[in-house]
């Protein structure tokens, strides 16, 4: 039995599109697994030579490296949510699923890290000493906090815990997407008066008529859910009664019942973001999240607003970021 490692195509790494990008015709869905796996041990490499570096921390042995690490996990993660977001298909939805969690996984293993944050923490300890500059010293400092944040204080419980729950919502999450992705894509509300068109746009008319052409309604036109169409006919269309029904389809996606039904998603993330804020010793996940941010605390001036944008990806959330 053969044990060859599939082969790496390394487009997704080195990218040599117009202007440094990746060219997205030299590699195809397939390849992805294969990128993964070894980005993922290349990523784990470089955190093991920060741990095991033989000096003692320095901005540059410890902050530059960390921040400098990853790069081929950088690069893979890029291609493949840009392509999850705006070109999806059944093999990179199912690899969604399946990465996702992976990744997040990944992810808490560094955070968590006891070696790799001790040296952090020598450094943040110790900052007003290394004469830093401005810009420096506020990496150090937010590079400090997203450990903390991400339970590198905890006890080998809280650690083991955060982590399976970290794990769980990254899950949901893709699904959650892919359930709201499903119904937008099912969706479809034909028009066959052109009166019915008053106050559209030509580009919207003519998506329109492209989206019921896909759609085997030659002679209509199809509102359909995809952003192109459904946010300037709802912004245009003079018909009160189709404009009330593409948004109600539009506010009902994901909770539709059925396969795609979000209603026992949402509780579960709800109940598990909850646990893990309290894990991190906040009150609230809104406290958690906003917590690093402009807003603070969820009763500050800017609290409602920044609650409802603090809604997030519960994916792998990079270090460096």
């Amino acid at each position: 039995m053969s044990s060859a490692k599939p082969a790496i195509n390394t487009a997704l790494t080195n990218w040599t599109g117009p202007l440094g990008l990746p060219d997205f015709t030299a590699f195809s869905d397939q390849d992805f697994p294969a990128a993964f796996d070894m980005a993922l041990a290349d990523d784990l490499a470089d955190i093991d030579a920060i741990i095991g570096h033989p000096e003692a921390p320095t901005i540059e042995n410890t902050l530059k490296a960390l921040q400098l690490s990853g790069e081929s996990l950088d690069r893979v993660s890029s291609i493949f949510w840009t392509l999850a977001g705006a070109n999806t298909n059944d093999a990179i939805q199912a690899l969604e699923r399946s990465i996702a969690p992976k990744l997040s996984r990944h992810s808490s293993s560094i955070m968590m890290n006891p070696h790799l944050f001790a040296r952090i923490d020598s450094l943040y300890e110790q900052r007003d000493l290394l004469g830093l500059d401005a810009e420096t010293d506020r990496v150090l400092e937010k590079i400090w906090k997203s450990f903390v944040r991400s339970g590198a204080r905890l006890d080998e419980k809280g650690k083991a815990r955060l982590a399976d729950i970290n794990e769980t919502l990254a899950s949901l999450g893709a699904q959650f997407d892919q359930n709201v992705l499903k119904d937008e894509s099912d969706w479809a509300l034909f028009i066959t008066d052109e009166a019915d068109l008053a106050g559209l746009p030509n580009f919207v008319r003519d998506a329109m008529q492209g989206a019921a052409e896909e759609r085997n309604r030659t002679g209509t036109w199809a509102v359909t859910l995809s952003r192109e169409i459904i946010e300037p006919f709802l912004s245009f269309a003079e018909n009160r009664d189709l404009r009330e029904k593409a948004f109600q389809a539009w506010a009902a996606r994901g909770e539709n019942g059925g396969d795609t039904d979000n209603v026992a998603i949402v509780a579960q993330t709800v109940a598990l973001r909850s646990e893990k804020a309290k894990l991190l010793g906040y009150k609230s996940f809104a406290a958690y999240k906003l917590d690093n941010t402009m807003a603070k605390t969820p009763t500050g001036s800017y609290g409602s607003a920044g609650a409802r944008l603090a809604k997030g990806k519960d994916t792998c959330q990079r270090r460096r970021k």
